[in-house]
């Protein structure tokens, strides 16, 4: 056996190559169908005004040379390719060094639209999924067994993800200590999915019963990661099947099916190359050539030293949640939730074809994802991230920062912006320009079951302010 590679571990690396290449075809389709309404010349927040102020060195990307929404397409079309191949296993059949250029061009794509993304690509799990495509460079082809270090940081990753949201939530609110946390979270979490009405309306005991089984699943489980087989099987099994959990409960993007795909890292191929096409063992491999060996151990090395940051952070009792140590969005510290929000606000935004604002004649633009209409069943979504959707949840928070973006958004709903309306599930004027637009804020809760047998409603709404007066075209250029 080579001494350096980790020869029970070909089904993993088979997991764990394809699926975060999976991940990479969704980010970069989002890409193509999102960014350039969103971030592109013509965008809410244009990428040219933001390398104009802000230096490459703070925020490496491809675009600090030159931006245009043709090249913008060029790098998704790219890495939608790239990734394509990697799940279909094209680069994993030649030498090593194929399947490290192409994850490390996926890398350098994404990153580069992830730094200049600003508020809408602000996620935690952005930087999760840059962290394990970089990592996964360094697996090897099918040629060589899959490195045994690398194997290990990719635990190391998992053990971040999953016991930092553990620490965040114990630091954090008091809901996630008196085990109430539920009591609310199904109701105000981001983008509710079909099934997030009846998880709140499960018995309150069962709640409690279920944050105490996440904090058993992310402060304990994620130790035994490191144990020996089958300690570590069992405890990815216990990852995946609260993530699943998870998954079935909500709209979390990629978050939970990547942080289930990181815990085949610690799932030995005893059990897994049974539930895998046999391709995904090998069998005999050769032997791993020197300079590769040369290039893990470095790497390696690099990432014991940039975990100093997170180690620390872990440790601290100011602990940040999400953050990235460095612009390269590796070896950062991540977690969720760490306090739960106890009402749901959600932004109401309306037009109206009158000229006179002060008339009834208004109609609300519908969103893909988040709440609008109280009759409409949630729609799931996860793992696309629906960027315009989730920043629509902040905005109801009160985040200062979503304001200058959705100042812009209103202009172009009086434009009747055709890229800016394909984000969303209905325009009420079919194309045409409204006369007016405002956006009030309604406090939202889920109905009871009496109320949805008998009003067909799965919201119960209630007006509770205005957030935009209403606004004519001229008058916002004017104040622009």
């Amino acid at each position: 056996m080579d001494w350096f590679g980790a020869e029970t571990y070909d089904a993993a690396r088979f997991v764990l190559q394809r699926g975060i290449a999976a991940v990479y075809v969704l980010a970069f389709v989002a890409v193509l169908r999102q960014f350039r309404p969103l971030l592109g010349e013509n965008g809410l927040l244009p990428v040219p005004r933001f390398v104009a102020r802000v230096p490459a060195r703070l925020s490496p990307s491809l675009f600090h040379w030159r931006y245009s929404d043709r090249l913008l397409l060029a790098v998704a079309w790219v890495g939608v390719a790239l990734a394509s191949s990697v799940v279909l296993g094209i680069p994993q059949s030649g030498p090593p060094w194929v399947p490290l250029l192409v994850f490390g061009a996926m890398w350098l794509l994404y990153l580069s639209v992830v730094n200049v993304g600003q508020v809408f690509y602000g996620f935690g799990w952005e930087s999760l999924l840059l962290e394990a495509g970089f990592l996964a460079a360094f697996l090897g082809s099918d040629e060589i067994a899959a490195p045994v270090t690398v194997i290990w940081l990719f635990r190391w990753l998992l053990f971040r993800v999953e016991f930092g949201a553990g620490l965040i939530k114990m630091r954090g609110d008091s809901c996630w200590r008196d085990l109430t946390c539920l009591y609310y979270h199904h109701e105000t979490q981001p983008m509710p999915n079909p099934a997030s009405w009846w998880f709140h309306h499960l018995p309150r005991p069962l709640h409690k019963v279920e944050v105490a089984a996440n904090h058993v699943a992310q402060l304990v489980v994620p130790v035994l990661l490191f144990a020996p087989q089958p300690i570590a099987t069992w405890a990815a099994a216990a990852v995946i099947v609260t993530q699943a959990w998870l998954v079935l409960s909500g709209n979390f993007a990629w978050l939970n099916w990547l942080t289930m795909l990181l815990a085949f890292a610690a799932v030995d191929d005893g059990l897994l190359a049974r539930l895998l096409p046999p391709t995904a063992s090998s069998g005999a491999h050769a032997a791993t050539p020197v300079w590769f060996i040369a290039v893990v151990l470095a790497i390696t090395a690099l990432v014991v030293v940039l975990s100093y940051w997170p180690a620390r952070n872990l440790l601290s009792s100011h602990q940040q949640m999400n953050a990235s140590f460095n612009r390269w969005h590796l070896v950062g510290a991540y977690g969720a939730f760490g306090s739960i929000t106890r009402r749901r606000d959600e932004v109401i935004v309306e037009g109206t074809l009158s000229q006179d604002p002060l008339g009834n004649d208004w109609h609300e633009y519908e969103f893909r994802a988040k709440p609008g209409r109280v009759d409409r069943v949630p729609r799931q979504f996860a793992p696309y991230h629906l960027r315009l959707d989730w920043g629509m949840w902040f905005l109801a928070l009160g985040s200062s920062a979503q304001h200058a973006w959705f100042t812009r958004f209103l202009e172009r709903l009086l434009e009747a912006d055709p890229a800016t309306l394909r984000l969303l599930r209905r325009d009420p004027f079919a194309g045409e320009r409204p006369r007016w637009v405002r956006a009030r804020v309604f406090r939202y809760r889920y109905s009871t079951f009496t109320e949805l047998r008998e009003t067909g409603a799965w919201w119960v709404r209630r007006e509770v302010g205005l957030l935009v007066a209403p606004q004519d075209l001229h008058a916002m250029r004017r104040a622009r």
